[in-house]
């Protein structure tokens, strides 16, 4: 079983937060591995908010690829983060040999280019090194997209945060948003690839639970969009179906619920928008997922959302103060890191809901 959560804040958090909101639900989850992706990013990549960041882990000559090809195509390095680890014996962590964080800029002839121009040519980037680095078994890149922070690994959660120094709070990673889950893929055979959340042009999401719907939906979203590749993991067509209905469709994020848990014939037949109900299930059946399962998502415009299972089978809180909301599977994380909070205000999405949370910490529940 997989435990989710993540963090809205007023202020940056550095991963420790995360991590403090994470251990406590350690019987939930199988110490297999810790993954998360932070958004509007502060610390060490403040001055370069507005550039794409490279999040990969590599060989060597993994790197030098990478490097090969953004200078063949005109991108400008800015900056990077060079994690120096804390290799002291025994941590439980499989580490590859480069973890690289770079900042690029943009080549010059993207100055002409539309916002959706410039989004597409980051995710071609970001495919075309994917495509590279597996040749070779030479690399992992997670994310390329800006303010956007990316970081995988296989092992125990406290000894990767040990490794990687997050305990420390120097201040080098901080984020005002944070969604982060800590367990591998154990369901199938571990890549690292299949680590939740997922990343796809602005959106995030990770998944407490199975779609057992999982074989439907990959063979319906292989031929919407070049970005739906991989499925290492039944969850990440959670993802590639909110990209799909929100940034393919620009259908509004209401219809993303009703496209994968849509209600019943008898109960659309009673509606007033049962004619967009009923298309929704016609033309998109093959994106109804099933099985246990919780959400977490993150959207390009920084609102956070989730949303459950149509009978909700695996649970999900959301808690907050005046500062910070956060969403986790068990109540328990949140109480270590918002122990003084008004927990009369926690919620518990039901199985017909998305809980919306904006970024002034504004909670909205749409009821489907």
């Amino acid at each position: 079983m997989c435990r989710i959560g993540s963090i809205k804040s007023k202020t940056p958090v550095q991963p420790s937060v995360v991590l403090r909101l994470m251990l406590p639900q350690q019987e939930g989850h199988d110490n297999s591995g810790f993954a998360m992706v932070m958004q509007d990013l502060y610390g060490i990549f403040s001055p370069y908010k507005d550039k794409p960041l490279l999040s990969l882990v590599c060989t060597q000559k993994g790197n030098r690829l990478v490097e090969d090809y953004m200078d063949a195509h005109n991108f400008t390095k800015l900056a990077e983060w060079l994690p120096v680890p804390n290799k002291q014996p025994g941590l439980d962590i499989q580490a590859m040999p480069y973890y690289v964080f770079r900042n690029y800029d943009y080549p010059e002839d993207a100055a002409l280019m539309t916002e959706a121009e410039k989004e597409n040519l980051l995710l071609d980037t970001r495919l075309a090194l994917r495509k590279i680095l597996e040749k070779d078994n030479q690399g992992y890149v997670y994310s390329f997209w800006p303010d956007v922070l990316t970081l995988k690994e296989i092992g125990d959660p406290s000894d990767i945060a040990t490794y990687f120094r997050l305990w420390e709070d120097n201040g080098c990673l901080a984020a005002k948003s944070v969604v982060a889950q800590c367990r591998q893929n154990t369901n199938y055979d571990i890549v690292r690839y299949a680590a939740h959340p997922f990343f796809l042009q602005g959106y995030t999401l990770c998944a407490n639970g199975e779609n057992t719907f999982y074989t439907k939906n990959k063979n319906f979203q292989s031929s919407l969009h070049r970005g739906y590749i991989g499925f290492e993991s039944d969850s990440q067509c959670f993802l590639n179906t909110l990209h799909y209905v929100h940034h393919e469709l620009k259908w509004p994020l209401v219809y993303y619920k009703h496209t994968i848990t849509p209600l019943p014939f008898e109960e659309i037949n009673r509606r007033d928008d049962r004619e967009v109900l009923l298309g929704i299930r016609e033309s998109l059946a093959n994106l109804e997922i099933n099985g246990p399962n919780t959400v977490i998502g993150v959207l390009p415009d920084g609102n956070m959302i989730t949303c459950c299972d149509s009978k909700k089978l695996r649970p999900v809180v959301v808690g907050r103060d005046d500062n910070m909301a956060v969403i986790s599977s068990e109540v328990c994380g949140i109480n270590e890191i918002l122990p003084n909070r008004d927990q009369t205000r926690d919620i518990y999405p039901n199985e017909r809901e998305v809980v919306l949370i904006d970024n002034e910490l504004e909670v909205t529940r749409w009821k489907q």
